[in-house]
């Protein structure tokens, strides 16, 4: 099978998690957790996730002259991530996501987003070079939006594919979402969009269906245990994923976009990718940590019982 060719351009920074029985309220301090340390953020995570299953991945980003991008950088290498055009910010700092999981693997998580808010149309403008040579470009909302609009702009010129998660959500305008081919938020994030509330398909459908017409070529909306709505010119209705014991939901959706554009650099079709991604998703949220829970491609036909 020829290596999938995918360009991820943005977020990277390191995860610092403590489980504990609950999440803390306001003011309230609970002890006798357990920590640990991971790279993450969203960028990062999707890159790995396509990646780990056997994605030929370049990632662009932007990240502290520190320890914790050295780090990533070796982390990265080790995934065989093309890491050529990671920028060493002089100003900001490697940004960091504080993350508190609870004994059902619910989460809340504060990020000092640092580096990541500086990464720059010249930083793209790096790779343009090699940009035309992938058929997947994956794109977040955790660096500035002129970038990604400057990003998807590249994608269309060079006929590549491009992809949004759109997470952080904010509103989005019409300029940037007619160059997405696939936008894919969670139920949140499709409100924040929208304003529609998204709790079943129904919604789901509305809020797609209003996604599109701003712009938006495909609309997959992620729906946790629930699986994802795929709206398309051929196809509406809900993809169902698998039941788990949810031990931490913090990158289910980066393993599920990773995994989207794994399956669609192949040239699986849409519906066949959610149904990909609806898998790594599911494995993700039974492993605590970001990266650490990525699936690798044995892991994966192993947890999917094919």
């Amino acid at each position: 099978m020829n290596k999938s060719k995918i360009i991820v351009i943005g977020s990277a920074g390191v995860d610092l998690t403590v489980k504990l029985e609950r999440l803390p309220k306001p003011g309230e301090t609970i002890v006798g957790g357990t920590f640990s340390k991971a790279y993450g953020a969203k960028g990062a995570n999707q890159a790995v996730a396509a990646a780990r299953l056997g994605g030929n991945v370049t990632f662009v980003a932007n990240m502290g002259d520190d320890d914790y991008r050295k780090e990533s950088i070796l982390n990265f290498q080790n995934e065989g991530i093309n890491t050529e055009f990671i920028t060493a910010d002089n100003e900001y700092p490697t940004a960091v996501a504080f993350i508190f999981v609870d004994k059902k693997g619910e989460n809340a998580i504060g990020v000092a987003s640092g580096a990541n808010m500086n990464l720059s149309v010249k930083d793209v403008e790096k790779a343009k070079g090699v940009i035309a040579d992938h058929n997947v470009m994956l794109l977040q909302l955790e660096t500035p939006v002129e970038t990604n609009r400057y990003s998807a702009r590249l994608g269309k010129e060079f006929g590549i594919m491009v992809i949004l998660n759109p997470a952080p959500a904010f509103p989005l305008d019409e300029d940037l979402l007619r160059m997405v081919d696939v936008l894919t938020p969670n139920e949140t994030e499709a409100e924040i969009l929208t304003g529609i509330k998204v709790v079943d398909e129904s919604s789901a459908k509305q809020a797609a269906e209003m996604l599109r017409k701003k712009g938006a070529a495909n609309v997959i909306i992620t729906m946790g245990a629930k699986g994802a709505f795929l709206l398309t010119d051929v196809h509406s209705g809900m993809i169902s994923s698998i039941k788990i014991d949810a031990v931490d939901t913090t990158a289910a959706g980066d393993a599920f976009n990773g995994a989207l554009a794994f399956g669609l650099s192949n040239g699986k079709s849409l519906k066949d990718a959610v149904k990909f991604a609806n898998m790594a998703g599911a494995f993700a949220a039974t492993k605590l940590g970001a990266q650490p829970s990525m699936p690798r491609r044995e892991e994966l036909c192993k947890f999917a019982g094919v």
